[in-house]
């Protein structure tokens, strides 16, 4: 996850407390795996950046413990614009630390790695948007009618959140594959009862003390987004962690 939306990602955001006491959130229906999952079809999760893939469903790729012939993960950018300005993580240091831990994030959640079909498309972080049309182009060649593509929300609050979404959006709808979106920054600007969120296709998906436990493991293997430098905060605070560790992941299908 990178911050470049300034205006929706100021401030510390919506706390917890106040998502619990969402009466819209409450009304969420549930969803099972093997529901958004059907006996062969493949989930194809496209992440922003380094990270964005355990964020927004790191619960649910847990569930693919001995299976992940059956997922490809898809790496936009390498992540190397989390730290702009930064003397201990230039952008050159990002690039090759920041895949490095998403490696060990999937080992945390429990899954070989190196089972794991992966494709890293190298593109500019915060700069999606402008290769938008590349990105659908590149998502449409390795998409199959019966995958399920799991994105970052279309209306997310940041640049390239926004971009990957419509980018999956749109090739997912060329091949006639099913998009499924995860919110990750909504959580932070979103009010709990908000009319902008997309209720109707909402769901959640529960997760097991395990899963949520692997999940906060993997969560814990981005150190470079975890730990303040000098005076400047880290990219994933205790308030943001606590918003994506709750027990479920919501889903808009």
């Amino acid at each position: 996850m990178s911050v470049d939306n300034p205006i929706k990602a100021a401030g510390s955001g919506t706390p917890l407390s106040l998502w619990q006491a969402s009466s819209a959130l409450a009304q969420v229906a549930t969803v099972q795996a093997d529901e958004l999952l059907p006996p062969g079809a493949r989930l194809v999760v496209v992440a922003p950046h380094p990270d964005d893939e355990v964020l927004g469903c790191g619960g649910l790729l847990s569930t693919f413990c001995g299976r992940e012939q059956a997922l490809l993960l898809v790496s936009v950018t390498d992540g190397e614009g989390s730290h702009p300005g930064s003397l201990a993580w230039p952008g050159e240091r990002l690039r090759v630390q920041r895949p490095l831990e998403s490696r060990a994030a999937l080992a945390a959640l429990g899954l070989d790695v190196d089972r794991v079909a992966w494709q890293r498309l190298h593109l500019a972080d915060s700069g999606v948007a402008a290769h938008e049309a590349q990105l659908a182009h590149a998502l449409v060649r390795c998409l199959r009618p019966d995958d399920r593509v799991l994105s970052t929300w279309r209306l997310d609050g940041h640049c390239d959140h926004e971009a990957v979404g419509r980018a999956s959006a749109q090739a997912a709808q060329t091949v006639g594959a099913q998009l499924i979106e995860v919110p990750i920054w909504a959580w932070h600007w979103a009010r709990p009862d908000d009319p902008r969120l997309p209720w109707r296709r909402a769901r959640k998906l529960a997760l097991s003390p395990q899963q949520l436990a692997r999940k906060r493991a993997a969560i814990a293997a981005h150190a470079s987004q975890l730990h303040a430098e000098g005076e400047q905060p880290p990219v994933l605070s205790q308030t943001t962690l606590q918003r994506l560790l709750q027990p479920f992941e919501l889903l808009f299908l």
